[in-house]
């Protein structure tokens, strides 16, 4: 049961071949400056470059398209959907290649991996948990301005994996649980979930919550719209302080948190403010989803890049640790997560579902 998982990034792309749940090899490419520029030229440019990187890494490790049993590429921009995998059809082909719901790297995941399943001999193809899973209860929508509600983006894939993959580790099935599970890389989320859904969660692209490495999170609305209409900044200008620009790389000039976490070691007293004060805001992001499950929590998960800083975990544990045992999932292995939710479909753990476009 020969699994193909590809996961498409701004400057690169990841795959990796999957036996079952076993890994065989996974491969990265990242592309040169000149690849981007020439990608940046048209959408089908960069679509057919990536397809055919896909192609020579899977070539490179001697396998072919024809000894594949399916193929998974990570999720982009569509409609709001619940989790789990979604069968790649035209109608959600036609949402990925228009960027309908919008542009991003991921959107190529779904598109490349249904063309390798056409000529594989239209084998199963899905996405696995893409960034737009939204399984929010009603009143979690609600925002003081009502064609403004609360939205769902976060890092679905990752969060929903490890979920599942602490409850085996408790023997229990991830929807007999209550996580709150947090992913910290270059966004901070920090997700409810009850039995098995995602049922609160921070936008975590240009919305609310914790700021992070590189994303504002919550800022003072009225002090934005200032901004915004201050003459001095364009659109882009201001979605750059708000995405890319923020967060503790505004405030240090950095963005590697091992160099960061070096500055504070040395005695560097607003690197230490800068660093505490973001895991203050995930601290508090968490006593928040502890109130969504009304306090019954059967453990907090730390996961993403940046639950391998020790320091940075035991700044938060101290601050959350009479909710719950808090656990640490270290990295975000996302190809990893594409293959288990591709093999729960193949082994009838699970049932895909069919994408249908809003009207």
């Amino acid at each position: 049961m020969k699994i193909f998982a590809i996961n498409p990034g701004s400057t690169g792309t990841k795959v990796a071949l999957y036996d079952g749940l076993d890994l065989v090899w996974s491969e990265s490419s990242e592309y040169s400056h000149e690849d981007i520029e020439h990608c940046k030229e048209s959408e089908i440019i960069e679509e057919n470059f990536r397809f055919l990187n896909s192609i020579e890494m899977l070539e490179k490790h001697g396998n072919k398209i024809s000894e594949l049993s399916a193929v998974a590429g990570r999720g982009g921009l569509l409609r709001p959907m619940t989790g789990g995998a979604w069968f790649i059809n035209e109608a959600m082909l036609s949402d990925l290649r228009t960027c309908r719901y919008g542009r991003h790297a991921s959107n190529f995941g779904g598109i490349i991996a249904k063309r390798i399943s056409d000529e594989a001999g239209y084998i199963p193809a899905f996405i696995v948990d893409p960034v737009c899973v939204d399984e929010m209860s009603a009143i979690a929508h609600v925002s003081g301005i009502p064609d403004l509600p609360r939205r769902s983006i976060f890092h679905a894939l990752n969060q929903k994996a490890v979920a599942y993959r602490v409850a085996k580790q408790m023997g229990k099935h991830s929807d007999e649980c209550r996580f709150i599970v947090v992913h910290m890389g270059g966004g901070v989320t920090v997700g409810a979930h009850c039995e098995g859904r995602v049922i609160d969660v921070n936008n975590g692209l240009g919305g609310y919550g914790p700021m992070s490495l590189e994303r504002a999170g919550t800022v003072h609305a009225g002090d934005l719209i200032k901004r915004c209409f201050s003459g001095e900044y364009s659109e882009k200008e201001i979605m750059r302080t708000i995405i890319g620009n923020a967060g503790v790389a505004a405030h240090l000039g950095a963005r590697d948190f091992r160099k960061i976490a070096q500055m504070v070691h040395a005695g560097d007293e607003k690197a230490k403010l800068v660093v505490e004060a973001m895991a203050y805001q995930i601290a508090a992001e968490i006593g928040a989803r502890a109130v969504n499950l009304y306090g019954c929590v059967d453990a907090v998960i730390l996961t993403g890049g940046l639950a391998n800083s020790v320091y940075l975990c035991d700044l938060i544990k101290e601050r959350v640790s009479w909710i719950s045992e808090v656990v640490c999932v270290p990295g975000e292995d996302e190809l990893k997560a594409l293959a288990e939710g591709t093999y729960k479909v193949l082994t009838g753990e699970e049932e895909a579902h069919v994408y249908e476009r809003e009207n």
